[in-house]
């Protein structure tokens, strides 16, 4: 795989799971001082165009993430060219976007949590859950998840791995 110049993070709505990846993965990739390009999509468009979940935003503020001048997108047939390496959050997503990418393309899917650095306790999340539905600190293992993920995707491109 070439250089990581881009990334886009992909859940189904894009209002939960992938602008905080977005959010989370913006912070780490400024502190690391990488010019990357970060941007995050949906693979359903019923929240396109919303800001991402007030839950989200809550939980990642306290952290100190930013989500302003987020939207809601559906994936598009240019994300698959546009971007190195598209992380879907859980394994259905990323089916469904190797159902719509272009064989040329399918080596940059992953999901978000193949670069993480998990412990024994840890090893039972392989996908980023879901927090939508959910009460309570859904959100928080969220972010907990995708910073670790971060920090190992982060640590992978400085090594030049990626």
């Amino acid at each position: 795989m070439k250089h990581i110049s881009s990334v886009l993070f992909v859940c189904m709505g894009n209002i939960c799971r992938s602008p905080s990846a977005e959010a989370m993965f913006r912070a780490k990739a400024s502190a690391a001082k990488l010019d990357i390009r970060i941007d995050s999509a949906g693979t359903i468009a019923y929240h396109q165009g919303n800001t991402p979940d007030k839950r989200s935003i809550a939980a990642g503020v306290k952290r100190g993430l930013n989500f302003s001048g987020m939207q809601a997108r559906q994936v598009t047939q240019t994300d698959f060219s546009d971007f190195d390496l598209i992380l879907a959050a859980d394994e259905q997503n990323l089916q469904d976007l190797k159902r719509i990418c272009p064989s040329e393309y399918q080596a940059k899917l992953a999901l978000m949590l193949d670069f993480c650095a998990f412990g024994e306790q840890d090893a039972i999340y392989t996908e980023v859950p879901d927090p939508y539905y959910g009460e309570g600190d859904g959100f928080e293992l969220v972010l907990d998840l995708l910073e670790n993920s971060c920090n190992g995707l982060i640590s992978r491109i400085q090594s030049g791995q990626l």
